[in-house]
């Protein structure tokens, strides 16, 4: 079978090769959702006439049998098949004949990709929200355990008040709970089904029906405006890169604060050896490597939603091959944050806190400014009592 839109000349075989790039591995992940789109696509031609009843299920019939292959790892796309969609469509065709030939009817490959992202992404949004609430849960953890611990609060990278690891803990608990809720806004902002807009311009004479292939698919909303549907593509992803980046960055911190607490010096936070690296010439090193690529990725993250909004940039408006690069990018945001957030949120979960060293780091100096309100209390003016206080120290 060739491509979908192969006609009467063969294309050079280093275009082919050039233009196909990633997708045919890339497309592993949008199978079962392309299929899933394609069964409400066939329900909506049969309500159309397009499909007879017997012909919309030997269609579903062969899709579902798809899905089943997909998950058992059997059903694999080649460069030769080029991406999911034609890979599907073959499949269908090979074993259905014309009928096969019939699902392409009322929609294009942009807007059938789109579906199949929009339902892809809604899947990762919730997957990582609940990941972001298993940190949160290591870190209550911590805070259970050692909450009361007292330990220094810095501001310069200098002791500056006393703090404790229940006050640290809860800060990246907060920190979350809201980095939750930029996942649900840009959850709800793609939640429209792009399905029937074909290739940015509708689709002629038919009157499809979107609303049940909406409904079908659980989307909230649809996307009304064709051209709109391509010029979101890129837009989209670089809402989502920036909902992770936020992840992300409260993840940077609280890893920075872990080597921070953990140095030689310090020695506050323990990390479990199992949790270390070591190096080729020092024999006494336990480095955190795990933090420290935990804190880089953030730098990743934040290159990759330039990517997303870059791409799209000055091109006018409709499709653009360009836009087939926010796939691979996306894809990389995701997997990116889903793994930055198990390692992180399974290492937090066994660190110690030395309440010993802890301690012995509360100095005399993270007292000053309660000594000022003590002297505050007895009636001493508070510029008075600060300058008291700060003669103390030098």
């Amino acid at each position: 079978m060739g491509k979908l839109w192969e006609k009467k000349v063969k294309p050079d075989k280093e275009i082919i090769r050039f233009t196909v790039g990633k997708d045919y591995s890339l497309d592993e992940r949008l199978i079962v959702y392309d299929c899933l789109s394609s069964i409400a696509h066939a329900e909506m031609l049969l309500k159309i006439g397009v499909l007879k009843k017997d012909e919309k299920e030997e269609i579903v019939k062969i899709l579902n049998e798809i899905i089943a292959l997909s998950k058992e790892g059997h059903f694999k796309i080649t460069f030769e098949d080029e991406d999911c969609h034609t890979k599907i469509e073959n499949y269908l065709t090979n074993k259905l004949g014309d009928l096969g030939r019939k699902i392409h009817t009322a929609r294009s490959r942009n807007d059938q990709v789109l579906t199949a992202l929009r339902l892809y992404y809604k899947d990762e949004l919730r997957e990582i929200e609940n990941l972001a609430k298993l940190l949160m849960e290591s870190l209550k953890k911590i805070s259970k355990k050692f909450g009361r611990v007292k330990i220094p609060g810095f501001t310069h990278t200098r002791k500056a008040m006393v703090s404790s690891v229940k006050l640290w803990a809860g800060c990246f608990v907060e920190a979350l709970n809201d980095d939750i809720k930029f996942l649900r806004n840009v959850s709800n902002l793609i939640d429209m089904s792009p399905l029937g807009t074909a290739a940015g311009y509708g689709v002629p004479i038919l009157k499809i029906d979107r609303k049940l292939t909406k409904e079908i698919l659980g989307f909230k909303r649809l996307q009304k405006n064709p051209i709109y549907v391509q010029n979101s593509r890129g837009k989209f992803e670089a809402e989502i890169a920036s909902a992770l980046s936020m992840i992300l960055y409260d993840v940077n911190k609280l890893s920075s604060d872990i080597i921070f607490f953990s140095e030689d010096d310090m020695k506050i936070i323990e990390i479990p050896e199992e949790f270390t690296t070591g190096s080729s010439i020092m024999p006494h090193k336990k480095n955190l490597d795990v933090f420290e690529i935990a804190r880089a990725n953030y730098s990743k993250i934040i290159s990759l939603e330039l990517r997303l909004k870059t791409l799209p940039m000055n091109l006018i408006s409709g499709y653009h091959r360009d836009l087939q690069i926010t796939k691979e990018t996306i894809f990389e945001t995701f997997d990116v944050t889903k793994e930055t957030l198990k390692i992180v949120a399974m290492v937090v979960e066994k660190l110690k806190v030395n309440v010993k060293q802890a301690k012995k780091s509360i100095t005399d100096e993270l007292l000053a400014t309660e000594k000022v309100y003590q002297l505050v209390e007895k009636g001493v003016p508070f510029r008075k009592a600060y300058k008291m206080v700060a003669d103390e120290f030098h």
